[in-house]
């Protein structure tokens, strides 16, 4: 017997390593997550598309594979104005408030998420950017809006400047795919676009109804208009069409396309759920 518990000590001892490692921390249901706090933006890992990135009033989430979303922020800062680098997977922006109080600046992640440092206080900051977007075409071009005032930096965020005011009833901002000047406003009175970085807008659709969202994505854009619904041009074109109209009195707040398949999109609603669409966003499923 004292042989048998011998040899067989070791092999417990290698299965409770092996157990140890192959565990994650515990994760939250999103209804959990929706009850506890809500969404400021949201984007697919580049990394690995079945992840997503969630930046929310209390720290930085991602949600797996497995549909439970884990913080993997070490703050807890309420995040705002979530953007994405469009060709580095680790590299993110934001901006927002320290769980203290006060304003972050302009903040860059260059580890996924779990840790933020400031990168620019900002034009008479520190600054709390609540829209935040950066260019496609050229990702060292970034749009900030904040105390109403549109600032850019050319620089990757080092450095910034006020390019203008802020259109009237500003909701959302997009920087183009295609051109780092032109620049996308969705507002409370329609959907905008300046082709000179903010400083002269112009109406895009004919529809003067409030608009939640914009997003330019792979010379495609997304919005969504309040009693109209999901909308999609092309960008070279901006011919618009109902994508999905079957809304009711929803709305989506936040939408994303992953970076390996253009009809599988995510996005968040009003109501702070999570959604998802396998064919660019005609029908929905939750998350």
């Amino acid at each position: 017997m004292t042989n048998f518990r011998g040899r067989l000590a070791p092999l417990l001892l290698v299965s409770a390593l092996l157990a140890g490692c192959s565990s994650e921390p515990d994760g939250t249901s999103l209804e959990q997550l929706r009850q506890q706090t809500h969404i400021h933006g949201l984007a697919f890992d580049r990394a690995d598309s079945e992840r997503i990135l969630l930046a929310t009033h209390h720290g930085f989430h991602v949600v797996g594979g497995d549909g439970l979303a884990r913080q993997v922020s070490n703050e807890t800062h309420d995040f705002m104005g979530f953007t994405p680098h469009p060709q580095h997977a680790e590299t993110l922006f934001s901006s927002g408030h320290p769980a203290r109080g006060g304003n972050l600046g302009v903040l860059v992640s260059s580890d996924g998420g779990r840790s933020w440092e400031q990168r620019s206080p900002g034009v008479d900051g520190p600054v709390d950017f609540h829209q935040l977007t950066i260019s496609e075409a050229d990702p060292d071009v970034l749009y900030g809006a904040y105390a109403g005032r549109l600032q850019v930096s050319r620089d990757g965020g080092h450095g910034w400047r006020v390019q203008a005011a802020v259109p009237d009833g500003l909701i959302g901002l997009a920087a183009s795919s295609r051109d780092p000047e032109h620049l996308y406003a969705a507002t409370q009175a329609g959907l905008l676009m300046s082709p000179n970085g903010g400083q002269r807008w112009r109406q895009l659709h004919p529809e003067r109804r409030p608009v939640s969202l914009v997003v330019a994505d792979g010379e495609v854009l997304y919005a969504f208009m309040l009693g109209v619904g999901l909308i999609r041009a092309d960008e070279a074109t901006r011919q618009w069409e109902v994508v999905n109209g079957d809304w009711g009195e929803r709305y989506l707040t936040h939408l994303a396309v992953a970076p390996d398949d253009p009809a599988r999109l995510v996005a968040a609603d009003d109501q702070g759920r999570l959604l998802l669409s396998t064919n660019g966003g005609q029908d929905w499923s939750p998350l």
